[in-house]
């Protein structure tokens, strides 16, 4: 490896110690700031890669506006994916809304690649059948976006041809492709149907962070100046990964839509530990998530291992973060002099329920003014905690953490008790320094021109809290 070293400098190194909503407030908000560079030509371990749709060393011009911008094409790089597959395509994703990924799917299942399909159960119906009238508001908002992609020459009316080829999930059935949700099993769903991974061929595993729509990956159609969720793919070439992905899809599918409903979602899937596997040399353990709250087995249970293992450096970029139990453990890391950096989504960061209001000294009462039950701020705040600058609409999407330079967890499992306990989810711990690069980095570019400590924004909402809740008082 030919990296530059890198001093990371936190900023805001003092601040007053917070006891339980005692908002004094007097914490500074700061940018982060990065001292000195990583190669930008960084190697990467046999057999895998990895690509970030907003990284600041490679260009594609983004399907909306036709506009060169920052990053990775997630989307073309999964299309050239499906494009190359011969025998069998698995997909297992939360929400697939991109046009051109399911007409890339049915030109597979044309050729004869056996195409099988699962979704979250509240994504899983075409869009065009859907009507506004009908939908909260979340989803009506979401089906202006998907119109709005939809629109291809951007005079605001849809045609009905444009709603035949705009609408992926109404693609895949019109091509034969056969697609069931987590409703399968004859449930009402599970907690969240939340994979995000692809198997092609039983050789390749494509997982990460990110959802296969346009929000997830480029921007909001109609909204310019958006730039898509801050996310990561994936792709590991491994027979014998691809296997362990295979066993989970297959526990999920079942015999396929209709029949015996013995697809299996959520906790009605069989309890299984974590699995090892060798690619080129690398150790890649694989946890398929839920698992009981008794169970040794569970997600939080593996990520607490490992960051109570960190000796030298923890560093984090959160979606959702409210697990107590993994504050518990940051917060004996850093009294062991372990370097902490922590980037989270601003707008789940600042929610009652958020453990980086944990970390930062606070905590916020709900809109019952109500305070989770157990909950712990720390009374001498982490000095490097804070939340990316990103565009309106924009969320910081990912779910890793890079331990001590080598070790990196990642998948599409948030940091929270539902991922652990509830939902269909995946997380890997990869065992590479090479690796291990390639995500700090990520977390280097994030860290330029972060806010650090308690935002403006933030301490308003404190402020606002107090002053309806007082002090609140703890749920029972």
């Amino acid at each position: 490896m030919n990296n530059a070293p890198i001093t990371r400098k936190f900023l805001c190194l003092t601040r007053p110690s917070f006891a339980l909503l005692a908002f004094t407030l007097l914490g500074c908000s700061q940018p982060g700031v990065v001292i000195g560079s990583a190669s930008s030509n960084l190697p990467v371990p046999p057999g895998i890669q990895v690509q970030f749709n907003h990284r600041d060393n490679n260009r594609y011009r983004s399907p909306l506006g036709d506009q060169w911008r920052n990053g990775d094409d997630l989307e073309r790089h999964l299309i050239e994916h499906i494009d190359r597959a011969t025998n069998e395509l698995l997909v297992a994703v939360q929400e697939l809304t991109l046009p051109q990924i399911a007409s890339a799917l049915v030109r597979a299942h044309q050729r004869g690649v056996i195409v099988q399909v699962v979704l979250e159960n509240t994504y899983s119906a075409p869009w065009a059948d859907l009507h506004e009238s009908d939908l909260p508001a979340h989803a009506r908002q979401r089906l202006r976006r998907l119109k709005a992609l939809a629109d291809l020459d951007s005079d605001g009316v849809l045609t009905s041809r444009e709603r035949r080829a705009g609408d992926a999930v109404g693609l895949l059935q019109q091509g034969g492709i056969p697609v069931i949700d987590d409703t399968e099993d004859g449930s009402r769903g599970s907690g969240l149907m939340h994979h995000k991974f692809m198997v092609i061929d039983q050789q390749l595993v494509i997982t990460g962070s990110a959802n296969f729509t346009s929000s997830g990956i480029h921007g909001d159609a109609g909204a310019p100046r958006t730039r898509g969720n801050v996310n990561h793919l994936l792709s590991i070439q491994s027979t014998e990964l691809a296997n362990v992905f295979r066993e989970e899809f297959q526990i999920l599918w079942g015999d396929g839509p209709g029949g015996l409903q013995n697809s299996r979602f959520g906790r009605g899937k069989p309890s299984r530990p974590v699995r090892g596997v060798m690619v080129g040399g690398i150790r890649v353990d694989v946890l398929f998530a839920p698992h009981s709250q008794r169970s040794e087995d569970h997600g939080l249970q593996l990520i607490a291992q490992h960051l109570t293992a960190a000796k030298h450096s923890i560093d984090l970029a959160l979606f959702v973060f409210s697990a107590q139990s993994l504050t518990d453990v940051l917060a004996e890391r850093s009294q062991s002099q372990v370097a902490i950096r922590l980037l989270a989504d601003p707008g789940f960061a600042s929610r009652s329920f958020s453990e980086v209001l944990d970390l930062l000294g606070v905590a916020l009462p709900d809109r019952f003014c109500k305070l989770e039950k157990g909950n712990r701020p720390l009374v001498k705040a982490l000095s490097g905690v804070g939340s990316p600058r990103l565009a309106r609409g924009d969320k910081l999407h990912h779910k890793f953490a890079v331990i001590d330079n080598r070790i990196v967890i990642t998948g599409s499992f948030n940091w929270s008790p539902s991922a652990a306990h509830q939902n269909d989810e995946t997380l890997l711990v990869i065992h590479s320094p090479q690796l291990a690069a390639h995500f700090n980095r990520e977390i280097d570019r994030m860290w330029r021109g972060a806010e650090l400590g308690i935002t403006p924004w933030m301490r308003r909402k404190l402020e606002r809290q107090r002053v309806k809740c007082g002090s609140g008082t703890t749920r029972a």
